[in-house]
């Protein structure tokens, strides 16, 4: 897939997720900023990426902050003198059913989880605008297309809203020349869903929901973001694109 020269931002990129979507993308060819509030964490990812041969910088970003994107998205300007692809990837999950949620912690899931996504689209538009296109790919999640019942309600509106954001930029600035599409994983193999596993009943609803019998793996989850940012994916557009095994096609 050809991304190469492409300046891509990914927000959570210090994260399990986010920094092997910055080493696939970077292997191609990108040029990845971290876009992350773990600043140790950050410095350490960025400086991997470094060691394996990929221009890579990190900005340490607080997603909800009008400020930090605006200096994020200029300091890519002045780094690279563009912003190609936008990867709106941080989000949270407070893990509670909506009659135990606060509406404070509802606030805070959506203020996260799309209310970054809208400051990092808001921000990007402007510079893509001027450089004649790009790409936008936000992090959603199967719980953005159907009522997930092992998941709390919260999480699954502020995806949903992610979902439909991503249609409506889709359908403004494609005059623009800017795509924007989303991606919705399912449960996706990390350490932390590993050791979940390890109770029969949560294995047995993740893995039990799965046409494909196994988990998402990180991999698969990169490689849909490689594609939607690569050249290949010129006339993708709007797109809810599933990684998930099957589990949204009943």
């Amino acid at each position: 897939m050809n991304v190469k020269d492409k300046t891509i931002l990914i927000t959570g990129g210090a994260g399990g997720l986010g920094s092997v979507m910055a080493e696939k993308l970077g292997k191609n060819g990108a040029k990845v900023f971290i876009l992350d509030l773990m600043e140790d964490k950050g410095r350490e990812v960025t400086q991997a990426l470094k060691d394996k041969g990929i221009e890579a910088w990190f900005c340490k970003v607080d997603v909800t902050s009008e400020e930090d994107w605006k200096s994020a998205i200029d300091y890519a300007v002045e780094q690279t003198g563009r912003v190609d692809v936008l990867v709106n990837n941080a989000g949270i999950n407070i893990r509670k059913p909506v009659e135990e949620m606060s509406i404070d912690e509802w606030v805070t899931m959506m203020k996260v989880n799309t209310g970054s996504t809208f400051l990092g689209t808001k921000y990007a538009i402007p510079v893509m605008r001027r450089q004649g296109g790009g790409a936008i790919i936000n992090t959603s999640s199967v719980c953005g297309l159907i009522g997930h019942k092992f998941t709390p309600e919260a999480y699954t509106a502020s995806k949903g809203a992610v979902t439909m954001l991503t249609k409506a930029i889709a359908s403004r600035y494609a005059k623009d020349g800017i795509r924007c599409n989303s991606i919705h994983p399912s449960t996706v193999d990390t350490p932390f869903v590993r050791k979940n596993l390890e109770d029969p009943v949560f294995r047995s609803q993740r893995l039990g929901e799965v046409p494909l019998g196994r988990l998402a793996t990180s991999e698969d989850v990169a490689n849909a973001v490689l594609y939607l940012a690569s050249e290949e994916a010129s006339f993708i557009n709007g797109v809810a694109l599933p990684v998930d095994g099957g589990v949204t096609c009943y």
